[in-house]
């Protein structure tokens, strides 16, 4: 039985990787980290690092839906504690992700901006799309409910990622294209971030030629494809190496 450490207790997702953990016979809870104790759970919250370390039991797997700086929090205790850790929180700046890598090199970890299987897949027919659809504008939209606090989102970053890969990494990232007065450049690509409601999120890539425009897009219905998608990530790196793992290691 795999014994899993959710950081991030208090938020939605947290709680959904608790409830979605009930229909995995391998896995079960052996605790939570956030920055309270609300005092509505049945079991152990912890709000501060420390308090973990000093307790001589310890988790096989730590599941992390927080904030960068709680990330860094449990990254410091899984090293202290050679603990694997999966890391779906998102907005880490690219000095946060190179320190990740250097964590990476004393743990497991596993990280994806996004845990669903059908954005991984996104992800490659972007790639193809990109490769064939060079002289076309390329567009990314994402939407999200109004509490999301970074923006673009982690997936439309992910997304980008993916095909200025097959690009030769010759486009740039425009997030603010309303400060610039001047023409839209062809090796570009643009962000478009949309905040209300509780949409789980949604993500439209479009790439806009002259006479046609082609439009890929990815909706999710239920925060559950997360909470499944990490969990299948933690039981997979439990019994892993130290290193860096991402959804193309769990499906090769």
């Amino acid at each position: 039985m795999i014994q899993i450490l959710v950081s991030g207790c208090n938020g939605k997702m947290g709680q959904e990787v608790i409830e979605t953990m009930d229909q995995y016979k391998n896995c079960c809870l052996w605790g939570g980290f956030d920055k309270e104790n609300t005092g509505k759970f049945p079991f152990a919250v912890y709000t501060s690092v420390e308090e973990l370390i000093k307790n001589s039991e310890k988790p096989d797997v730590i599941i992390d839906f927080s904030i960068p700086i709680a990330t860094f929090q449990m990254l410091t205790y899984a090293k202290e504690k050679h603990i694997p850790i999966v890391i779906a929180t998102t907005g880490f700046s690219e000095e946060e992700k190179s320190k990740i890598f250097d964590f990476a090199k004393q743990i497991p970890i596993f990280q994806s901006a996004n845990m669903s299987f059908d954005i991984f897949l996104m992800g490659k027919l972007l790639q193809l799309a990109a490769k064939n659809l060079q002289n076309t504008d390329i567009e990314i939209i994402e939407s999200h409910h109004n509490r999301k606090i970074d923006s673009p989102s982690g997936t439309a970053l992910l997304l980008a990622d993916e095909m200025n890969q097959v690009l030769n990494v010759k486009h740039t990232y425009e997030f603010a294209r309303h400060q610039k007065k001047e023409k839209r450049s062809p090796n570009e690509i643009g962000f478009s971030s949309i905040r209300g409601g509780n949409i789980v999120g949604e993500h439209c890539v479009q790439f806009m030629g002259e006479n046609e425009t082609l439009s890929i897009t990815h909706t999710s219905y239920s925060r559950k494809v997360f909470a499944e998608g990490a969990l299948k990530a933690a039981s997979f790196l439990v019994g892993q190496p130290d290193g860096f793992y991402s959804m193309e290691d769990i499906l090769s």
